[in-house]
């Protein structure tokens, strides 16, 4: 089931997607709640009756898909956890391939820093170093913590595509990333949610690139995470309880702008750039400049 979330003049709603058409469920009970993370809080991660609500929509409640204005999977999610460093091909090309990392290297997003599916990404005044990096996001549907290696992926609801936009300058000014990680619109999640139950547990063996323009820049697997989905999330909920609506980027595979040679590759105003994770779907997003 692809779950998304639209905006409307009456809000923020759900939807579900059957192929060219998006079924309103708020048309259908309007006690649905329009962010994915409240109705996975309500139902401890259980979307089935979302799946109910889908198959006795009348007409009168499906929209095309085509002219969405789509909104952020999950609305307003508690933590936006990233994960660095998780490609052994990212970190060779990078500042720190003398140093591979025994441990996850995690930082936070905040939620002005992410767009949806189809809103532009702003390249900002103070720097030109906007680089793409294809990540696939996990989104959290139980309240957890302390989990294990058998019991770690019962807790994703699902899955998505991100574009976790980085301006490199701003980034490489301290040790912490926060600040090149944390402009405001520089990254994007979308276009839906993928519920778990359609991919492969952990959301193993799936191609994952990266598109600048129409050109490949990015193309890897899933496979070639150096901490995958399972450990991870076993490592994290070691320090953190993780809740319905929490989204985990789980890192982006090589061939990032600022590796590009001879020449770094930067987004720019009148680029298109596409994110597409198998079995999820392609997150698009046009660049454009900061307005000030």
């Amino acid at each position: 089931m692809k779950i998304v979330g639209f905006e409307t003049n009456k809000g923020v709603r759900l939807g579900v997607v059957e192929g060219d058409s998006v079924i309103d469920l708020q048309a259908v009970d309007a006690s649905v709640p329009g962010d994915l993370g409240e109705v996975l809080r309500r139902g401890q991660g259980d979307l089935t009756p979302l799946a109910d609500l889908a198959k006795k929509a009348p007409a009168s409640a499906r929209l095309p898909l085509a002219g969405l204005k789509y909104a952020l999977p999950v609305a307003r999610p508690g933590k936006i956890i990233c994960l660095g460093l998780n490609y052994l091909d990212h970190v060779k090309e990078g500042p720190q391939r003398d140093n591979i990392p025994k441990f996850i290297s995690i930082f936070f997003r905040v939620l002005t820093s992410m767009v949806p599916h189809l809103q532009p990404l702003m390249r900002p005044v103070k720097s030109i170093q906007l680089d793409y990096e294809a990540e696939m996001v996990v989104i959290i549907g139980k309240r957890v913590k302390h989990l294990t290696m058998e019991n770690a992926t019962d807790c994703i609801a699902g899955y998505s595509c991100a574009n976790e936009g980085s301006v490199r300058e701003y980034q490489r000014h301290t040790t912490q990333w926060g600040m090149g990680k944390n402009f405001d619109r520089t990254g994007s999640i979308g276009p839906w949610m993928v519920t778990a139950d359609e991919l492969p547990r952990g959301g193993k063996g799936l191609k994952i690139m990266s598109r600048l323009n129409g050109n490949t820049m990015q193309s890897s697997n899933t496979d070639h995470f150096m901490f995958p989905v399972a450990e991870s999330l076993v490592y994290l909920t070691e320090g953190m309880t993780l809740e319905p609506g929490d989204i985990l980027l789980t890192g982006t595979p090589s061939g990032v702008g600022h590796a590009r040679k001879p020449d770094p590759v930067w987004m720019k105003p009148g680029d298109v750039c596409e994110i597409e994770v198998e079995g999820v779907g392609v997150l698009r997003n046009p660049i454009e400049d900061e307005k000030v």
